[in-house]
């Protein structure tokens, strides 16, 4: 990147009426868009601007985009190339550093195009560069645009497409101290994963992984002996699922669960689900999966040479580690919880919760029955740190999110100290309570039904939601009220059965309780028909 195209003019971007996030047209009375012309003039207009082409771009002429790239040289010519490729005119470009990391550079441009050129233009971008902010065609605007320097995070669960395709390293990349880094065997077998996590869009079903003999072996190692320490290390609520895992999901050690049977599962169990990536993301992608249940999961299994060992997650820590605890409800929702708190959050802020999260559900330790038990994935799928972890040689701290997130985090060594909470629940209200502390012009909600994010930053944002709880909450009300009903009335319905059984009716004792107690309210309901054509008693 030159130097020149480091300077920023912030007083062009205010005289416009944009912020380098939003990219947002000024507004006047009337609902006038102010559109610039090539010149730079002023043009007040209710409708299009036009492109030259007898084409508008759409109604409003938004054809601003703001993308991000590595400062390197280079880096800007390629993604100016692609204007040029598809006959984009540029009328203005601008460029700063980024906000969100200290490598890389936001590039502003203004263009003139028509429709299909500009979204032809930007599914191109989105293969080189990282998209911040961009006008859509369609002129579809929402308040929550109007966020000025918020970084981006997904709106809509299908938009963690674009998290999943930002990894960090993976495949072939793996650093010279790797297990695998001179087996070009296992090398090629992480490319083929590579690409099954990047093909990999929402909805679609997981694809399922023929795993060798020698990934099967190494599964097998890592299974036999970590299901050893699990009764006398592992927490209550991953001893009541890991046996439901091994029923329903294939946990055995000859064979490799498939993430499809266990996104499944754990969508019955507390509404998360499972989905491919292809190596490590950053803190803020991955936790906003959390925040929409959604959990990225590798599907490659560490070097065989060392089964006992990984320097990255692979699939062995994610199933043994992660899965078992996020089929438990409370813990889900703390998981959730987490990466709700990360949207939209400043990167200092977002890395206090990825800490946070390293120290909990990576490597924590709670009480419970007196004893301290891992919940930790990261402790769960270790052998040796698990054995640490619970000796008298592991220094313990209280959870505490306001030092916790002060806490080192070491990869390749133990950890230089661990934090036990009560239970996942204080856990929970003490991340809420630290949450408060994060700087955010909004706040979130995540709506369940549409799975997307709501942004609360007005009364009535807010009081849509409210309504929404309104409404579940008189449901709720409502169906308790009815089974405490239920529950009296079949307690008369019992009574008034008994007395009117006699030894004549043998056949009716041999039906189920669940057929039993439905003839009974029947016979209740129609008690012209008679209690099991009994005779009265006298």
């Amino acid at each position: 990147m030159q130097p020149a195209m480091m300077m920023f003019s912030s007083k062009y971007w205010a005289r416009r009426g944009f912020s380098l996030d939003s990219a947002l047209p000024e507004e006047r009375p009337g609902g006038l868009t102010i559109n610039r012309s090539s010149s730079g003039k002023n043009e007040d207009k209710k409708g299009n601007k036009g492109n030259g082409k007898g084409e508008s771009v759409s109604e409003g002429g938004k054809t601003a985009v703001v993308f991000s790239l590595k400062n390197e040289v280079g880096g800007l010519v390629k993604a100016l190339r692609l204007f040029q490729e598809k006959h984009v005119s540029m009328v203005h470009i601008e460029s700063r550093k980024s906000k969100r990391r200290n490598s890389e550079v936001e590039i502003f441009v203004d263009c003139d195009c028509s429709k299909k050129e500009f979204n032809e233009l930007i599914q191109l971008l989105k293969f080189q560069t990282n998209i911040v902010s961009l006008n859509p065609p369609e002129n579809i605007w929402t308040d929550e645009e109007d966020l000025d320097c918020v970084p981006w995070f997904p709106r809509k669960i299908s938009e963690l497409d674009k998290c999943s395709q930002r990894v960090l390293m993976y495949g072939s990349e793996l650093d010279a101290d790797h297990p695998g880094f001179k087996d070009n065997v296992y090398r090629q077998r992480r490319k083929y994963f590579v690409d099954v996590a990047m093909s990999y869009k929402y909805g679609q079903p997981i694809p399922r992984v023929e795993y060798t003999a020698e990934e099967i072996k190494t599964w097998g190692v890592v299974f036999r002996e970590l299901s050893k320490l699990y009764p006398t290390h592992a927490c209550r609520e991953y001893l009541k699922n890991f046996p439901l895992l091994t029923k329903y999901c294939g946990y055995r050690e000859d064979n490799v669960p498939q993430l499809e049977d266990v996104s499944i599962f754990l969508k019955e169990r507390s509404g998360f689900t499972v989905r491919p990536v292809a190596g490590y993301l950053s803190p803020r992608d991955f936790l906003a999966g959390l925040a929409y249940r959604v959990f990225h999961c590798t599907q490659y299994v560490r070097h065989g040479s060392d089964p006992l060992y990984t320097p990255e997650p692979d699939t062995c820590h994610e199933l043994l580690g992660h899965v078992p605890l996020l089929a438990d409800p409370k813990f889900a929702q703390f998981s959730q919880e987490i990466g709700l708190a990360s949207l939209g959050a400043s990167d200092e802020d977002v890395q206090k919760l990825a800490t946070c999260y390293f120290f909990t559900i990576e490597f924590g330790l709670c009480k419970q029955e007196g004893q301290l038990r891992a919940y930790g994935a990261g402790l769960l799928s270790s052998i040796g740190e698990l054995k640490h972890a619970l000796s008298d040689k592991a220094k313990v701290k209280t959870f505490d999110p306001k030092t916790t997130c002060l806490q080192e985090c070491l990869i390749t060594t133990f950890q230089e100290a661990y934090f036990v909470s009560e239970s996942f629940e204080e856990a929970k209200e003490k991340m809420r309570d630290f949450a408060k502390s994060i700087n955010r012009p909004f706040s979130v909600y995540f709506n369940p039904y549409t799975q997307s994010i709501e942004i609360l930053k007005d009364t009535r944002s807010i009081e849509n939601v409210v309504q929404d709880l309104r409404s579940d909450l008189n449901t709720s009300m409502t169906s308790s009220l009815l089974l405490q009903k239920g529950s009296s009335l079949l307690a008369d319905f019992w009574e008034m059965f008994c007395d009117e059984m006699t030894d004549s009716t043998p056949t009716f004792t041999r039906l189920p309780k669940h057929k039993q107690l439905a003839h009974i309210l029947h016979c209740w309901t129609f008690p012209s028909t008679g209690i099991c054509n009994a005779p009265s008693k006298p």
